[in-house]
């Protein structure tokens, strides 16, 4: 499998696999800031579905953060994994720390990124769900639970690249998961991007007003 050279091309190719959701008046495209925002604008510019934003955050592992041991989402959802905790030790004063610090974090992000913006509605709404890849799902979950608080109508998980463990448990929280990589030793999402450069906040801002920057030059792709 060949790797996307930067989030741009995956959103253009995950693009690919999502044409039944173009032009339709009952779709709308959540992305998770910061990474998920490239490849949810790219969708929402070759699918022409606005785009808005979703904050989510993983509780990482103390000393560990790459590892989710669960999730906060915007609704006052939180996800735990009961089994992380017991195998790692790590008390409920640990977990509360670390979620006290990403509230904060998840709050400043909503203020920053959304602005004077009011929310999409997305109530009876089919929402396209996108991160820029999936490891663990906890941050996804978190989502979905977010959005189901929301009265959604129908999710879809869209990823360009994300374990095919993963993909099976996510089908059962949401209606459809597409993504466009599903490798066996998965290695991280990172390693599936020759460019995984930290999306800025300033990126964001630029993203959700419509304004792209430079265009890439043509692609070709290849499984």
């Amino acid at each position: 499998m060949r790797r996307f050279r930067n989030r741009r091309e995956a959103g253009e190719l995950l693009s690919l696999e999502l044409t039944s959701y173009a032009d339709r008046k009952d779709c709308v495209i959540l992305a998770l800031p910061r990474g998920g925002v490239p490849v949810g604008y790219e969708l929402s510019q070759v699918l022409h579905l606005p785009l808005d934003i979703l904050v989510v955050r993983k509780l990482g592992v103390p000393g560990h953060e790459e590892l989710a041991m669960g999730a906060i989402a915007s609704g006052g959802i939180r996800l735990i994994n009961p089994h992380t905790l017991s195998a790692l030790g790590i008390s409920g004063e640990a977990v509360a720390e670390v979620e006290r610090r990403e509230l904060v974090e998840m709050e400043r992000r909503e203020r920053s990124y959304r602005g004077n913006r009011t929310p999409l509605d997305v109530r009876e709404k089919t929402v396209i769900l996108v991160d820029d890849g999936i490891a663990t799902g906890s941050t996804i979950r978190a989502a979905i639970a977010s959005l189901r608080q929301r009265g959604v109508h129908r999710i879809v998980v869209a990823s360009p690249v994300a374990p095919e463990s993963v993909i099976t448990s996510l089908r059962s929280l949401a209606e459809e998961v597409v993504c466009v990589l599903k490798p066996k030793d998965f290695g991280g999402v990172g390693w599936w991007y020759e460019d995984f450069s930290q999306t800025s906040d300033e990126e964001v801002h630029r993203l959700l007003n419509g304004k792209s920057g430079s265009r890439p030059r043509p692609f070709s792709y290849e499984l």
